[in-house]
């Protein structure tokens, strides 16, 4: 058996923002918190939001100091501002960060407590202030996940927090505000949401439903990540990309990531590193390492990708998905920790402590090979090399 979760409501498609004011009626909402990042804040995308609401006689108050990898500190001053108005709802509008600070900050602005208190494995499923999620990136899948990640600034943990109270009630999936992304953003973005694909699919804790959505996301994101890349403006990759993105943040959130996102974390809390681009650095060694285990998983994930034939065998098939992750990290200049410029003796001397925070992130437990600490660490030297 297996439990499904989903936004009560998304709006999908060109022009879905204007749809924002009618979607929020429509649900009863009338007094929106916006939380967003300083880009978007003084880009115009913002003033956006915020005269479409006007035009409708939406109140709407708005903070603009959404910090990247949102910390503890940056989540209890969007708290401040949203507890200081008389909000119903909180919108994050942005990618992953923005949307991620609006899930905590919808549960403390409701209840109070710490986000420590809120880390997995407690399951936070009481229901905050209702959250709406406008993606302006293709990559988290934030706008249809059960989970936020808060980094504690103390001791540079990203903190994995689950829950139904995180599950956005609305997503405004609009893949024209994804038009004028960077090249780096896109490809970190894209990488990571096909990484959301690949994990969902192999992990223990897959079902019918979400192998649907991975294989599905797969065939969406593949053809079109390095398009985006090389021309930007191709309408129909974008859109490709961003329903790729929704459908493998649905994938994950109905069967949990697994060790990529285990690794992945501590790399971003203790060096700074983008999630996507540090998913990105880890994906053809933990897939390589991973596949045994799985190996028709694995191999299914090759041929949702079209790189191999329906009647190769599997083992013919894996080896092809990971030399073509490897390959696509390539063509996307995607760096090695090294190459990244990570202070080598920094890195060693932090590998145990991130290969223990990976495992008590407990996705490494969803993996179909599951590692222990030595493994992680040795996994960490293999893709700083």
């Amino acid at each position: 058996m297996s439990t499904i979760v989903l936004p009560r409501a998304m709006r999908i498609g060109a022009g879905a923002l204007k749809e924002l004011p009618e979607a929020l009626a429509q649900l009863g909402l009338r007094a929106p918190a916006i939380l967003t990042d300083p880009w978007l804040a003084g880009s115009g995308a913002l003033d956006r939001v915020l005269g479409i609401l006007a035009q409708a006689g939406v109140p709407a108050r708005a903070f603009g100091e959404v910090s990247p990898d949102p910390t503890v500190a940056s989540v209890d001053a969007a708290v401040a501002f949203v507890v200081a108005g008389a909000h119903d709802c909180v919108i994050g509008f942005g990618g992953g960060s923005a949307i991620d600070t609006a899930k905590a900050v919808a549960v403390l602005a409701a209840r109070g407590g710490t986000m420590r208190a809120l880390k997995a494995p407690h399951q936070e499923d009481a229901p905050g202030l209702p959250i709406v999620a406008i993606p302006t990136t293709a990559g988290t899948g934030s706008e249809a996940t059960r989970f936020t990640i808060i980094t504690d600034q103390a001791n540079d943990e990203k903190m994995l927090c689950a829950g139904l109270a995180y599950m956005p009630v609305l997503a405004i999936v609009d893949y024209e505000l994804t038009l004028t992304k960077p090249l780096r953003l896109t490809a970190d973005t894209g990488i990571d949401s096909l990484t959301h694909a690949i994990e969902a699919y192999v992990s223990t804790r897959a079902n019918p439903f979400s192998d649907s959505m991975a294989l599905a996301a797969m065939r969406a994101i593949w053809p079109n990540l390095r398009r985006v890349c090389s021309a930007p403006d191709d309408r129909a990759a974008r859109e490709a990309m961003m329903i790729g993105a929704l459908q493998a943040g649905i994938a994950f959130s109905n069967a949990s990531v697994a060790l990529v996102h285990g690794m992945s974390r501590p790399i971003g809390a203790h060096f700074h590193v983008a999630h996507g681009l540090s998913n990105a650095m880890l994906l053809p060694v933990v897939t390589a390492w991973s596949a045994p285990a799985a190996l028709g998983r694995y191999a299914d994930c090759a041929r949702a990708m079209d790189l191999a034939r329906a009647d190769e065998g599997d083992q013919a098939a894996v080896a092809r998905l990971v030399e073509t992750l490897h390959a696509v990290n390539r063509d996307l200049a995607v760096p090695s920790p090294r190459t990244y410029g990570i202070d080598a003796a920094r890195w060693t001397e932090l590998l145990p402590l991130m290969a223990e925070q990976a495992l008590a992130s407990g996705s490494p437990a969803n993996n179909p090979r599951v590692p222990d600490a030595a493994t992680i660490v040795a996994l960490y030297r293999e893709a700083w090399a």
